[in-house]
């Protein structure tokens, strides 16, 4: 990814926040990375070289700043649109397809060769996949070691560290110094304790409009399984059958604070992952905006919400269900149902928080059940079987591993899964920003509503050619309007 010096130079020179988590500024005198915002005084240009991605200026062996700590920047790699392929890939990244496989796996799934896979990571981020994911590591690792008081051994193993000495090599290696000592003040260690709890914070670019994610998710939200109260949403998770709870809410500055009670730490980077779909913070809503706001009907939309942005889903399983039982009833309707699923065949928390006390059911659990007993009709029950046969057989169904025609092709191939629904489970689950549900009526409603004549599925689809490639969040604004 080529990158204009003196462009990027004036940018840092200004300080200029819409850059951030953009570019990085890697500094050849010191050997330390920085944000475009960061305080320090202004190197001379000719020291200076700027690199797409963290992972690249750390793959060049550059270390990064302790003052403007780059780890705290929006990470924007998923959504810069130069690659579909990447931003797949980066997203299983997240999610730690790495951890365990190599990158040949990951370009398997993907469905490219591992030496195109490598060509597109150094032509579109300037890094390898391999050092994208350490770089990660470490740099979730710096964030704790910062925002936290957890003991170093427990740093290690929440950042997704295999073992306590590879983190020790690790920093000594990056900042020639022991991970402790990065630590400022030497207040008293607090262990994590039984429960896992620790506190994280999630950045993201602003704007970010807070009330209307937070109105969409109560909405919806499942009794037992999900709360949202006080500004807060908090949800019941489950991970590898480890039960645990989440609670998310708007902190100081452009950043979300998330609250991870889970007993297995080395479970924090996944969590994180699915969190950052959730709530959408890899998005950048200047961008989004400028592009939609060309439409006269979506302009004003997105004026009254310029940070609106895209809810997802926590697992790909429940979002799909969801999907299903929206087929044709209202949100309400569904939400009710959904209850009585959870309530039913989801599994008890061994300690309710509240409100919160039982995780959605996982597909074994509804793969063989006669569901019609809920109150719904045969065929919607028929095709919540089919979905749970489906998961079963291939547990990477939902996983942002094709391309979006693609991944709808097999999702309409699952009994009672139709266009509506497919798009609707890739535009929050699979994160595809150019989803769209066409045959939704309350689309259609919507643009009747702003144009004076309803559409149909198709009008409607041709309708938003010029939204693309954001058709999702025009959805979201035209979903929010109504």
């Amino acid at each position: 990814m080529d990158l204009d010096h003196d462009a990027c130079y004036r940018a840092i020179s200004l300080r200029d926040a819409r850059f951030d988590g953009r570019l990085f500024t890697a500094v050849k005198t010191t050997g330390i990375y920085c944000r475009p915002i960061c305080p320090a005084r202004t190197p001379r240009s000719e020291n200076v070289v700027f690199y797409p991605s963290a992972a690249a200026a750390q793959e060049a062996g550059f270390r990064p700043c302790l003052r403007c700590r780059p780890e705290t920047a929006p990470d924007l790699g998923a959504w810069r649109g130069t690659s579909n392929t990447v931003s797949r890939a980066l997203a299983l990244i997240e999610l730690g397809a790495l951890d365990e496989g190599d990158v040949d796996a990951l370009a398997g799934r993907l469905g490219v060769g591992e030496r195109q896979l490598r060509r597109l990571f150094h032509q579109h981020l300037g890094a390898s996949p391999v050092a994208v994911a350490q770089t990660r590591r470490v740099l979730l690792a710096k964030q704790l070691i910062h925002e936290t008081r957890l003991p170093m051994t427990e740093v290690a193993f929440a950042a997704g560290f295999g073992s306590v000495r590879r983190f020790n090599e690790t920093f000594q290696a990056l900042f020639g110094r022991a991970p402790g000592d990065l630590r400022r003040g030497r207040a008293e260690e607090t262990p994590a304790g039984p429960r896992g709890e620790i506190v994280v914070r999630l950045r993201y670019l602003p704007p970010y409009d807070w009330p209307a994610m937070l109105a969409f998710l109560e909405r919806r939200a499942i009794p037992g399984v999900e709360r949202v109260e006080a500004g807060r949403y908090a949800r019941a998770i489950q991970i590898d059958g480890v039960q645990g709870t989440v609670s998310v809410e708007p902190a100081d500055g452009a950043a979300l604070r998330a609250v991870v009670r889970f007993p297995k730490l080395s479970a924090l980077p996944a969590i994180i992952a699915r969190l950052r779909r959730v709530f959408d913070l890899a998005a950048d809503p200047l961008a989004i905006a400028e592009h939609l706001a060309g439409d006269p009907v979506l302009a004003p939309l997105v004026a009254a919400r310029p940070g609106l942005r895209v809810p997802g889903g926590w697992d790909g399983f429940e979002l799909a269900v969801r999907a299903v039982l929206g087929q044709q009833i209202t949100v309400s309707a569904a939400i009710a149902l959904a209850g009585k699923l959870a309530a039913a065949y989801g599994d008890p928390l061994p300690a309710p928080d509240g409100a919160l006390v039982r995780t959605f059911p996982r597909p074994e659990r509804l793969a063989g059940a006669d569901l019609s007993i809920l109150g719904m009709p045969r065929s919607r029950a028929a095709a919540l079987s089919a979905v749970a046969e489906a998961v079963l057989a291939d547990p990477d169904l939902f996983s942002a591993n094709r391309d979006l025609d693609e991944a709808i092709r097999r999702l309409k191939a699952i009994r009672g899964v139709g266009e509506w629904t497919a798009q609707y489970i890739a535009l929050r689950q699979m994160r595809e920003p150019d989803a769209f549900p066409a045959a939704d009526v309350g689309l259609m409603r919507a643009l009747e509503t702003a144009e004076g004549g309803r559409p149909d599925a198709g009008e409607l689809l041709a309708r938003s050619e010029r939204w693309r490639p954001w058709r999702a969040y025009a959805a979201q604004h035209l979903w929010a309007a109504a």
